[in-house]
């Protein structure tokens, strides 16, 4: 597949590339997997020497067994005796960056945790050491999001305040996945827009599979994600056991509830028996897997906050696969698109919201998006968008057929809300299928 977007991406380790030929910069990148993370180096750096060096879970000193010979191949350069820690070969690079200039990746640098944990702070010791003779740009690459904001951004670990940038890799924006799309399937309808939106959610991983298999309509994208062999089916899996250790299941059902439309703590903890803050505030603020959402202009105190799930395939992921996981033991996928049948247009509406409240954030029209609702989930609306400096506020329903919109009732339910826009310009839009 073609390489995609990434500019501004590209476009900052370009920069810190141009600044490490004078002094050492590095650089840490964090995004969970399949955000192309590795693509986007290897197509930052194609044209320069650099070392690239997998953490994988195995012995240190097959490691840098592997590492020594990269080091041999690209830097063409001996390495005397047999080096079996990580600590050495760091620091002989280090001192070989003092009289040349070359990049350096080690992807996902956060599994020396369990490869050997002291490498961070012996990293750190060295790093201190070297870095105003280095020239040395060095980039560390993890998927694993709370390990590698706490190796980085925690002020206890022993590489804290070391990186000079940081990269937080999101996925592709709706233009760019639009254009995707329309490459390779140019005659594509809103529905297979809406379909290949809620699936992929721009995770260039996803996207990639979808072109290999040609599943470029709403039938083939589901057909895809829920057949036999299929990689989507035990995807969740993949991504978040690990991340989450031996408490995965709380998290699961948590997730699996938020997805089915539980998204209140009282909801979640009625149903499972238990108190969840803890599981819940790590989910949002280490693991950034879901969002407290607040109506808009809700007081940071108030109350009335819902749970949402950030990424699209992990919100479809739970709601359709993992709740169905005894149907997929059994074999019994056709079961699963039945049951993605019967719920596809519910389902797919709260998509189509998520649709149009990222397509308004790329526009830059207005400073504060978010919906809006009253005591008991009253008076909701689906759209509030705000410009403050221009005094502009939009109001939208979102609904598939655009005849089931009903401006009226929009207008009425942001009675109470518009007391907060005296001066303000209303605009009241409806959005449906034929708008995407």
């Amino acid at each position: 597949m073609l390489f995609y977007n990434r500019d501004s991406e590209l476009s900052i380790l370009r920069r810190v590339q141009a600044s490490a030929v004078q002094s050492a910069q590095m650089t840490f990148m964090v995004g969970r997997r399949r955000m192309g993370k590795t693509s986007l180096l290897l197509e930052a750096y194609k044209t320069d020497i650099f070392l690239y060096f997998f953490i994988a879970k195995k012995n240190e000193a097959l490691l840098c067994l592997e590492f020594a010979e990269e080091i041999k191949q690209k830097l063409a350069i001996p390495i005397f005796g047999e080096i079996k820690t990580f600590t050495g070969l760091f620091s002989f690079l280090m001192n070989v960056s003092k009289e040349r200039h070359f990049t350096l990746i080690i992807d996902e640098f956060q599994e020396f945790s369990s490869v050997n944990p002291s490498v961070f702070s012996e990293m750190q010791r060295t790093w201190d050491n070297c870095k105003n003779e280095s020239k040395i740009n060095l980039i560390l690459c993890g998927s694993i999001y709370s390990m590698m904001t706490r190796i980085f951004e925690n002020a206890k670990e022993p590489l804290f305040g070391r990186a000079t940038q940081r990269i937080h890799l999101k996925a592709f924006d709706i233009p760019t996945q639009k254009k995707i799309l329309g490459d390779f399937h140019p005659n594509f309808s809103n529905e297979d827009l809406l379909a290949f939106f809620m699936i992929t959610g721009g995770v260039p991983k996803y996207i990639e599979l979808l072109v290999q298999r040609n599943a470029f309509t709403e039938k083939k994208i589901l057909q895809e994600v829920i057949s036999e062999g299929s990689l989507f089916l035990d995807e969740g899996k993949n991504i978040l056991i690990e991340e989450f250790g031996k408490e995965y299941g709380n998290y699961f059902s948590i997730l699996s509830l938020i997805s089915s439309g539980k998204t209140s703590r009282v909801e979640i903890e009625s149903i499972m028996e238990m108190q969840t803050g803890g599981f819940l505030e790590r989910l949002e603020n280490e693991y950034g897997i879901i969002k407290k959402v607040r109506p808009i202009l809700a007081k940071p105190t108030s109350r009335s906050v819902k749970y949402t799930i950030e990424d699209n395939f992990l919100r479809f992921w739970f709601r359709f696969i993992y709740k169905n996981r005894s149907a997929i033991e059994a074999g019994n996928l056709e079961y699963i698109l039945e049951i993605v049948k019967r719920d596809y247009s519910t389902f797919s509406g709260k998509t189509l919201e998520r649709y149009f409240i990222e397509r308004l954030k790329s526009e830059k029209k207005f400073n504060l998006l978010g919906t809006y609702w009253e005591k008991n989930s009253e008076n909701e609306i689906d759209i509030v968008a705000i410009n403050e400096m221009t005094k502009n506020v939009l109001f939208a329903e979102v609904k598939r057929n655009k005849n089931a919109i009903r401006l009226e009732k929009v207008k009425k339910k942001s009675e109470r809300l518009l007391l907060k826009f005296i001066d303000y310009q209303i605009l009241y839009k409806g959005y449906s299928l034929d708008d995407l």
